[in-house]
């Protein structure tokens, strides 16, 4: 099975930029699934209804998402009710919405888990030992799992990682936005990459126009944040599982700019 999994989607103009290449790597890779991280798909903070909608119709399955899940407050209205939109499972047990789904493709399940990190984060419950509880629940009746640890640290995710090497089929870091050049298969056959970095603008500082974060690093007053424009950047990676164990087989980025280089080779 081929899956491919999506950084960050910022704003409209990731959401523009994910339209353009998910089909073309639909095709190219044969992809089976799509999963994305949405939680900056709507204006840069947060998602509504309508941006949801949208990230579906251009091929994505499961959208996940992190600290920013409650930032659209219409969230409340619709997130109980998506099959296929989770947020972190860590938050307490009464919080609305789910933490992980299941989806099936080509005769599989595969299990999607969302965790937020501890560390520089807002508190919340252990995302170690809630994975250990989901997986628990879940490792039955699912032929692949695949975590979205969202979190600030490359020593937390990677902790989560080998953590769970052998017991889940990939862990990929979200949040800081920039794609990180260390995806591997753990011993155990876990596929492993500190963040999927983003999609969206690329001259910028994490999606945001650039000139608004010097000020206030400069300055150290608050600034409203705004999408930057201009250049784009899609970041992702593709895993290929082997369907009789759930080990990856292999894995390797996407980045745009090596996208475009194969493209004008074509």
């Amino acid at each position: 099975m081929n899956i491919l999994i999506v950084g960050d989607i910022c704003g409209k103009e990731g959401r523009a930029e994910a339209q353009k290449w998910i089909p073309i790597l639909h095709d190219e890779y044969n992809i089976d699934m799509v999963i994305a991280n949405g939680e900056n798909s709507a204006g840069g903070v947060g998602i509504t209804k309508k941006v949801l909608d949208e990230l579906f119709s251009i091929q994505i399955d499961v959208v996940t998402s992190g600290n920013h899940i409650w930032d659209k407050k219409e969230i409340f209205s619709f997130i109980d009710f998506e099959d296929y939109l989770i947020r972190p499972a860590n938050y307490p047990p009464d919080t609305p919405g789910k933490g992980y789904c299941v989806f099936e493709c080509k005769g599989k399940k595969v299990g999607v888990i969302n965790l937020l990190g501890r560390t520089f984060m807002p508190a919340i419950d252990c995302p170690f030992r809630k994975a250990d509880e989901i997986i628990g629940a879940i490792q039955k009746d699912c032929d692949y799992i695949i975590l979205d640890f969202h979190a600030e640290t490359t020593s937390e995710k990677m902790a989560m990682g080998w953590y769970l090497d052998g017991r889940v089929s990939c862990v990929v870091g979200t949040h800081t936005h920039i794609q990180t050049a260390d995806e591997r298969i753990l011993p155990q056959g876990t596929g492993y990459i500190t963040d999927l970095g983003m999609v969206g603008p690329w001259d910028s500082i994490l999606g945001v126009d650039k000139d608004l974060i010097l000020k206030k690093f400069l300055t150290g007053l608050p600034v409203k944040f705004e999408l930057a424009k201009g250049a784009k950047v899609f970041s992702a990676i593709i895993i290929h599982i082997n369907e009789c164990n759930g080990k990856v087989k292999k894995i390797f980025r996407i980045l745009e700019k090596d996208l475009l280089k194969k493209i004008e080779k074509m």
